[in-house]
């Protein structure tokens, strides 16, 4: 079978499994704050895939194992991971579920920019057209209402939680062709403890302890299973591409944010979806055709 395709199924899965988080850490906000529940959403996966990690390991080549000259890159990795989901969840906290799954896809403006001027990596006409759509939709998104012009608080942590995992993507991609197993165990842990330690330090730290587990399971399916699976597509199709398929993830998670909060559909919204659409269209269908599937 094709290896971009293997690729884009990767992909694809990664979005479906992300696209639980932010209308279930919404859910979960109302029993954990903000910053302790980012720490244990990495945990849950770093726990989860540290675990199948103990049954991989002897059979891993020791050349796919992280070495000194990938240190940057993966403390990079880590600090953004800390920061990035910290702002995500006070962004869900502040702001409705349904908007904070569509501003996640200036994810995507966020990696190919940084892929661009940074690492270098070309960007084809489409995918600027895609920049621009995907711009628009969010700028409508991060206002509080139509009728007037004050940003929403939520918006702009989220806005800052996708800078943060643009330059992440882009860290990840130089180190995607070491073990997969090892980099989410590394991301999840370290990160999570990261945002625990933050948490402690500056008192905003809350839980009811019978919804710790279900943080922990969230984790490993919405970030373990989600990143793991990510990071295998960005072996074959790089930072860029993988990113666009990964677009999918916050229509699914509008969808559940409707279904699970029963949160309205206003018309603020529906313009910013169908941009929002169009910009993705054109990620898409730019990835299909460098890939050679269309």
């Amino acid at each position: 079978m094709n290896k971009n395709f293997i690729a884009i199924i990767y992909a694809i899965a990664a979005a479906a499994f992300y696209a639980l988080n932010v209308p279930c850490s919404k859910m979960l906000l109302a029993q954990i704050s903000p910053v302790f529940m980012a720490g244990l959403l990495y945990i849950g996966a770093g726990l989860g895939i540290g675990i199948l990690y103990l049954f991989h390991i002897k059979h891993e080549p020791q050349t796919e194992r992280l070495g000194k000259k990938d240190l940057p890159y993966t403390l990079g990795m880590v600090l953004l991971d800390i920061i990035a989901p910290i702002l995500l969840m006070f962004g869900v906290k502040y702001g409705t579920s349904s908007n904070a799954s569509l501003l996640g896809n200036f994810e995507i403006v966020a990696t190919t920019l940084i892929a661009l001027f940074i690492f270098k990596e070309r960007v084809s006409l489409r995918l600027w057209l895609a920049i621009l759509f995907i711009t628009i939709s969010s700028f409508i998104l991060s206002f509080e209402s139509t009728n007037d012009f004050n940003f929403s608080i939520g918006s702009i942590f989220v806005l800052g939680a996708t800078i943060c995992w643009g330059l992440e993507n882009n860290c990840t991609r130089r180190i995607s062709d070491k073990s997969t197993y090892q980099i989410v165990t590394i991301k999840g842990l370290c990160s999570g403890f990261g945002s625990i330690i933050v948490s402690i330090t500056t008192s905003e730290i809350s839980f009811a302890a019978k919804y710790i587990p279900i943080a922990l399971l969230l984790g490993f399916v919405a970030y373990g299973l989600s990143i793991f699976t990510y990071i295998r597509a960005q072996k074959y199709l790089g930072a860029a591409k993988t990113s666009a398929f990964y677009a999918i993830a916050p229509f699914i998670g509008v969808l559940f944010s409707f279904v699970l909060l029963d949160e309205k559909f206003t018309l603020q919204n529906a313009v910013a979806f169908l941009v929002m659409v169009v910009g993705t269209t054109f990620v898409i269908y730019d990835t299909l055709v460098r890939s050679h599937i269309t």
